[in-house]
C-alpha cells in the first residue's frame, strides 16, 4: 500500500510538472520537447529528485509513446503518397541522406565509438523533427508555400526510410550475426512491401472493417490492433515502431481522420512521458564532457540540412526565398533523432552516446524554430549586400530594358 501510495505520487507529479511545462512552452512559443528532456535529466539518477517506484510503469509509457509517434505518423500518409513520393522525390531523399548522415557517422568513428555507434549516430542526425516543423509551419503561416510540398516530401522520405533503418539499427543492437541480419532486414523489407501493396489495393476494405461510428469502440480497435501488430513486429526483431507505423499507412479516409482525432491527446502524454523517460536515463554529469562536439555537430547538420532544402526546393523550380525558408525549416531534430539514440542507450553500445543526442536535439529543437524564421531575410540581406562591379553596371545600363527584366520572386504563396 505504501509503495503504490508513492507511486501515485511520484507519477501525478510527473504528469502535472509535463502539463505545466507544455504551457509554459506554449506562452513562448517554441516546441515543449527540451523541457520535458529538462525535466527527465532533473529526476534521473544523478539529478535532481531521482525517482523509484513509479520509474518501470514510465519506461511502459515510453514503449508506448514510440509506438503512438509511429502510428500518428502513418496515419498522416496513404499508401499512394508514399509510392508517389518516392517514385518523385527520390534524389532529394538521397540528398537529404547523404548530407545529414555521414557527418553523425564520421563524429562516432572519430570518438572510437565503433561503427554500430556510428550507424545509430547517422540516423540521429539524418531525421528532421515532423512535429516540430509542422508546429513551425503553421505558427508561420507557411502551410500554402511553394516550398511547403518540397519540405513535406523531404519528410515523408526520411518517414519511409525509418520502416528500413529501424529494423537494421535493431538487428544490430541486438548484436546478431550477418546472416540473421540480412533476414531481419528481408522480413522487414517484405512485411512493408506486403503492407504497402495491400494498403494501396484494399486500404478501403480495411478501413470499412476497423470504422466505427462510435468513438469508443474506433479508439479500442486502432489502438488494440496497433499494440498487436507492434508487438509481432518486435517478436520478429522488426521493430515496434514499424509495425505501428505500418498500421497507420493501412488506415485511410474518415477512419484516419477519426483516429487521429481520438489518438492525439494520448499521443502527446506517451510522448512527453517518453522525453522524459529518455532524459531519466541520461546522467547530467555526463553532458558537460560531450557538449562542444555536440554543438560542433548542431552546426555543421543545420548547414547541411539547410543545404538539403534549398537543393530540392531549387530542383522544384522554387525562387530564391523559397528555397532558403525550406533549407531553414528543415534544421528542427526532435523525437526520432531521441527514439533512435533511445535503443542504443536500451542496448548499452555507448554510454556517451545518449548524453551527446540529449545535448544535440535540445540545441537543435530550439534553434530550429529559430532558423526557419530568419534564414531567408539573412540571405537575402547578405545577398544584398553584394554590390556589383563597375563593368557589370555599364554592361546592365547598355542592354535593353526588356531583356534586363528578371522573374518576379514569388511571395511563398500558391496562387
Amino acid at each position: 500500500m505504501h509503495s503504490s501510495a508513492i507511486f501515485l505520487i511520484e507519477f501525478g507529479a510527473i504528469i502535472l510538472g509535463l502539463g505545466l511545462l507544455g504551457r509554459l512552452a506554449g506562452r513562448l512559443q517554441f516546441s515543449p520537447i527540451p523541457l520535458y528532456l529538462l525535466a527527465g535529466l532533473a529526476f534521473g539518477e544523478g539529478g535532481l529528485l531521482p525517482l523509484g517506484a513509479s520509474e518501470e510503469f514510465v519506461a511502459i509509457g515510453a514503449e508506448i509513446g514510440v509506438i503512438l509517434l509511429l502510428l500518428m505518423l502513418g496515419l498522416e500518409y496513404t499508401a499512394s503518397d508514399l509510392v508517389s513520393n518516392l517514385k518523385t522525390q527520390y534524389p532529394a531523399g538521397l540528398v537529404d541522406m547523404t548530407l545529414n548522415a555521414l557527418p553523425g557517422a564520421a563524429l562516432a568513428l572519430l570518438m572510437g565509438w565503433g561503427p554500430v555507434a556510428a550507424v545509430v549516430l547517422a540516423g540521429v542526425t539524418w531525421i528532421s523533427s515532423s512535429g516540430v516543423i509542422a508546429k513551425v509551419l503553421g505558427d508561420l503561416g507557411r502551410l500554402g508555400n511553394r516550398e511547403t510540398p518540397v519540405i513535406l516530401s523531404i519528410l515523408v522520405l526520411e518517414d519511409l526510410a525509418m520502416a528500413v533503418y529501424l529494423p537494421i539499427i535493431t538487428a544490430l543492437l541486438a548484436g546478431v550475426s550477418l546472416a540473421a541480419g540480412s533476414v531481419t532486414l528481408a522480413i522487414a523489407l517484405g512485411v512493408a512491401g506486403l503492407v504497402l501493396f495491400v494498403a494501396v489495393r484494399y486500404g478501403r476494405v480495411i478501413s470499412r472493417f476497423v470504422s466505427s461510428d462510435d468513438p469508443e469502440k474506433l479508439l479500442l480497435v486502432v489502438l488494440g490492433l496497433t499494440l498487436l501488430v507492434a508487438g509481432l513486429a518486435q517478436q520478429l526483431q522488426v521493430s515496434a515502431a514499424v509495425g505501428a507505423f505500418l498500421v497507420g499507412i493501412a488506415l485511410s479516409g474518415e477512419v484516419a481522420e477519426g483516429a487521429h482525432n481520438l489518438l492525439a491527446p494520448l499521443r502527446d502524454l506517451f510522448a512527453a512521458v517518453f522525453f522524459v523517460f529518455f532524459g531519466l536515463h541520461t546522467d547530467p554529469q555526463s553532458i558537460p564532457p560531450v557538449i562542444l562536439p555536440a554543438l560542433g555537430l548542431a552546426v555543421v547538420t543545420a548547414l547541411t540540412k539547410i543545404a538539403t532544402g534549398w537543393w530540392a526546393a531549387r530542383r522544384a523550380g522554387i525562387s530564391a526565398k523559397g528555397r532558403w525558408r525550406a533549407g531553414g525549416t528543415l534544421v528542427a531534430r526532435g523525437e526520432f533523432s531521441i527514439v533512435i539514440a533511445g535503443l542504443a542507450v536500451t542496448a548499452g553500445i555507448e554510454p556517451q552516446l545518449g548524453p551527446l543526442a540529449t545535448a544535440y536535439v535540445l540545441v537543435l529543437v530550439i534553434i530550429g524554430p529559430l532558423t526557419a524564421r530568419y534564414t531567408e531575410p539573412i540571405a537575402m540581406w547578405l545577398a544584398g549586400r553584394r554590390t556589383p562591379a563597375p563593368d557589370t553596371l555599364l554592361a546592365q545600363r547598355s542592354t535593353p530594358a526588356a531583356e534586363t527584366l528578371e522573374p518576379m520572386e514569388d511571395s511563398g504563396r500558391d496562387r
